[in-house]
């Protein structure tokens, strides 16, 4: 997901986006555990995406001030 994409969007849809991925970044774990997840570098690229959902929440929460 690219930070120009999430910028366009509100809070509020980041918030349900950085959920949606925390769900699969979950769901990634559990395949993992079972041996069944077949691209290893989905977790990273998972809990990079969390992080930039939340760097752009907290951009557009301090511009506010």
């Amino acid at each position: 997901m690219k930070t120009q994409e999430l910028r366009e969007l509100n809070v509020e849809e980041l918030k349900k986006k950085a959920a949606d991925l925390r769900r699969e970044l979950l769901n990634a774990r559990v395949a993992k555990a079972n041996q069944q997840l077949k691209n290893p570098l989905k977790l990273r690229a998972l809990r990079r995406d969390i992080a930039r959902v939340l760097t752009v929440i907290r951009e557009s929460e301090n511009a506010k001030n």
